[in-house]
This record gives structure tokens, C-alpha cells and sequence, in this order.
């Protein structure tokens, strides 16, 4: 209850009081004098006194309604204040992932070449540096979104066997580069949670456990507590002191020594991680000893059973299909991605044709007398052109066999939406080569006989 409305409470008592009081007065002189001008006079006192303490308390009541309304158009104006905070990170990430996408694609393309191994070894620092830079631009458009109240949640019924698994394959390069141990320990668990949303969770999770494990390992688990369960990220490493387990939590807060500085990310991990946990319902804990390690503990609910379903087979060993030869058409409105995604397109052997929209590739395929073998467009073009109808004009024209595939840096829901009901397979810029081949791959493979 708030100051006001305690105050109001207080004056209607004291109210009652007084209206009590004078009741008894009244019947007092009517009883020991009996005569009707003391009746009255009485009579006259108590309206004064309703008179005045039902004035004040419409004074009360108005000054605590104007209260309300000025503390409803400061929250409004605060939300609006976040909501365009997170449009114009949404915008300014979009814009700022498209040059470092070319980037990308021309330091690909130049990893493929034969170059000196010091050269290979400056491409990969110049890669690792627009993977930080990239890291960055995500988790700040996250705690954007989460802070603006836009990212919804979708609980379903989630079984964390296959989800764990992924996640050990996941990080399992890192961790051996590391030379620690990181397992999941197996389980048939079904929660009641957003699957996207507990992978952000999880991966930020494990993220911070490799990195502030010098050695030993890593573990990854889920045991039964109270009526629910509890996803368990454990490991051996430096550990977190005690007075410092709640401001983990908070923006840009970091542990370590200047030594491993280069290593230590952004300090963003675990606010996404208390923000996402909130707006889920699932608790987190945190138990840890200084130098002995640390366990993240992950509430979570239990899902229903879910139907049997065989368990699809992981594709192991090399990429299928062959990309040499292969005609594809780039539909990209920045002059350096398209040149980007030739140069590195090229070194695979595909033989590429870009454009800026889909009317010049057409006329181009059309006076080549050329039928493409796979289709990759940009999200957002020139002409509020959009890929998936770049892809649609394409098919038109070559048939709907026509592979298509399209790439974008716009990471809104409404996009995901419109992609995933137009049925064509999404890469996010800036675009991870082994991605965009396994994926060209994958297409290609299923559309060429035999």
C-alpha cells in the first residue's frame, strides 16, 4: 500500500471515530437535557465536522489520483524511452553487422587461398576479433529487448537429453583447446520450457565455465528437486567469493586477473542470463567456493511425457554434395557482401552470379540461357524488396525445385516468422562459412539427381 492510500486509511478511522463520539454526545444531551435546542445544536456541530473531514478526505483523494496518473505517464514514458532504445540498437546491429559480414567473407575467401602460415595466423586473430565484436552486438541487443519487455517466451514441453548433447558438441572444441574435460551426463528428462530461450541460458552458462576454468573439467546435469528439476552447470575452476556472487549478475561485471583480460568477455553473459531466467519463471542459484569452483543451478518444471519418436541420426564425417560447378545466384544490395560472398563462393568452385535484385538476375539468367542451382538472397534488399519473394520470382521463372537460401542480419521476431512461414532455410549474418557451406551443401545435395 502506498503513502497515500495509508493516509487516506488513517482519516477515514479518525472519521469514524469522530462521527462516534459525537453520536454518544447526542445521545447524551438528549438523555440529560432533553430539551431540542441542545438537540440541534448538537446536531448543527456534527454536520460541521462531516462537512470539514469529507472535504479533506476529497482532497486526499484527489491529490493521490493525480499521484496515479503522474506515475502511469512516467511509466509509459520510460517504457517508451526503452522501447526506442531497442529500436535503434536493432537498427544501429543491423547496419553494423552488414560491413563486418563482408569482412568476414573476404577473410574466408582469403583463408582459403595458400598463403604464409603468419598470414594464416593474422586471418585467424582478424576472425576471432569480428567474433568478439559480433558477441557483443548480440548480447547488448538481448539486455535491450529483455529490459524493453519485447522478448516473449514460448514454453512447451522440452526433452533435455538431445538439447544437453548438443550443447557438450557444442563447446567440446573449446574445452579441448583448453585441455579441460567438459561432459553432460545423460538424461530422459522432459521440462516445461522455451527451448531457445534455455539454449541462451545454458550456453551463457557454459561459456563462462570454460573460460574461468584454467584445468580440470567441466560438467553439465540435471537431477530431481522438490516437484521439478534442475539443470546443473558445474566446474572446477577459479570459483567466485562470496561477496561478489550477486553482482555477477549485473552489467559488465567481470572475474579475473589482467592476465587472462583477453578472455574474459564483455561481462554481459550473466545479466542475460538473470534476465532470461526472470521472464521465464526459473530460478538461479549460485554455489561456489573460491578456487574450488563453481555450480550454476537452473530451475526449471517438469514437462509431460512426450511421444515416442526415434531419435534422428547425426550426420558424421564430410560435408555431402559437391559445390563445384555449381551455378549460384547471389542477390545482395551491398556491392561489398556480394563481392565478399563471390570471392569466397569461388574458392569452393561454385560459379557465381550477383546482382543487386532479383529483375537483374532474371534478365541476366535469361540471356545466358542459364538455369541456377541454388539461390541465395539477401533479407532486406533495395525497393523494400524482401529475399523470400526474390527467391519466389526466381522459381517462378526456373521452377519451384530451385533451391533457395537467404542470409540476413535482421534478428526480430516478425522476420523469423515471416522466413520460417515461407519454408526457406535462414543463415544470420554476419554469415560462418563452414555454416553457409554445410547449408549450400545440404541444398544442393537434395536437389541433384542420384
Amino acid at each position: 500500500m502506498s503513502r497515500d492510500a495509508e493516509d487516506l486509511a488513517r482519516e477515514n478511522a479518525k472519521l469514524q471515530k469522530i462521527n462516534e463520539v459525537l453520536m454518544r454526545r447526542v445521545e447524551r444531551s438528549m438523555d440529560m437535557q432533553g430539551n431540542d435546542y441542545a438537540l440541534f445544536e448538537t446536531a448543527i456541530l456534527l454536520e460541521a465536522k462531516i462537512r470539514d473531514r469529507t472535504k479533506a478526505l476529497e482532497q486526499a483523494l484527489a491529490a493521490l489520483q493525480g499521484s496515479n496518473r503522474a506515475l502511469a505517464e512516467a511509466k509509459a514514458e520510460a517504457e517508451r524511452a526503452n522501447q526506442s532504445k531497442t529500436r535503434f540498437l536493432a537498427a544501429a546491429s543491423h547496419d553494423l553487422l552488414q560491413p563486418l559480414n563482408a569482412a568476414r567473407l573476404f577473410l574466408s575467401a582469403l583463408s582459403e587461398t595458400e598463403c604464409h602460415p603468419r598470414a594464416r595466423q593474422l586471418i585467424g586473430s582478424t576472425e576471432a576479433a569480428f567474433e568478439s565484436i559480433e558477441r557483443l552486438l548480440a548480447s547488448l541487443l538481448d539486455i535491450s529487448k529483455l529490459d524493453a519487455g519485447v522478448m516473449a517466451a514460448e514454453p512447451r514441453d522440452v526433452p533435455l537429453g538431445p538439447l544437453l548433447r548438443a550443447l557438450a558438441a557444442e563447446f567440446a572444441p573449446l574445452a579441448e583447446r583448453k585441455g579441460i574435460e567438459l561432459r553432460a551426463v545423460p538424461t530422459s528428462a522432459v521440462v516445461r520450457t522455451d527451448p531457445d530461450l534455455l539454449l541462451r541460458i545454458l550456453r551463457n552458462l557454459l561459456s563462462n565455465a570454460v573460460r574461468y576454468t584454467p584445468e580440470g573439467r567441466v560438467l553439465l546435469g540435471v537431477r530431481r528437486r522438490g516437484g521439478g528439476l534442475a539443470v546443473e552447470v558445474g566446474d572446477t575452476g577459479i570459483g567466485i567469493p562470496p561477496e561478489r556472487q550477486a553482482e555477477i549478475f549485473e552489467e559488465f561485471r567481470r572475474l579475473g586477473t589482467d592476465a587472462d583480460a583477453r578472455d574474459r568477455g564483455f561481462g554481459l553473459g550473466l545479466a542475460i542470463v538473470e534476465r532470461i531466467a526472470r521472464l521465464l519463471g526459473h530460478p538461479v542459484e549460485v554455489r561456489s567456493r573460491v578456487g574450488r569452483g563453481a555450480r550454476f543451478i537452473l530451475g526449471l518444471p517438469a514437462g509431460g511425457p512426450l511421444p515416442d519418436a526415434a531419435e534422428p541420426e547425426v550426420r558424421r564425417g564430410p560435408i555431402p554434395g559437391r559445390l563445384e560447378g555449381a551455378l549460384v545466384v547471389v542477390i545482395e544490395n551491398e556491392r561489398a557482401i556480394r563481392d565478399g560472398m563471390r570471392a569466397l563462393l569461388e574458392t569452393w568452385g561454385c560459379e557465381v552470379l550477383g546482382s543487386p535484385s532479383a529483375a537483374e538476375a532474371l534478365s541476366a539468367l535469361q540471356a545466358a540461357r542459364r538455369r541456377p542451382d541454388l539461390v541465395i538472397a539477401d533479407y532486406h534488399l533495395d525497393r523494400d524488396e524482401l529475399g523470400p519473394f526474390a527467391v519466389a520470382s526466381l522459381r517462378e521463372a526456373f521452377g519451384p525445385a530451385v533451391p533457395g537460401l537467404v542470409i540476413t542480419a535482421d534478428r526480430t521476431p516478425e522476420v523469423r516468422e515471416r522466413l520460417a512461414a515461407a519454408g526457406l532455410p535462414t543463415l544470420a549474418k554476419p554469415v560462418r562459412p563452414h555454416q553457409l557451406r554445410a547449408a549450400m551443401a545440404h541444398l544442393l545435395d537434395g536437389h541433384r539427381p542420384g
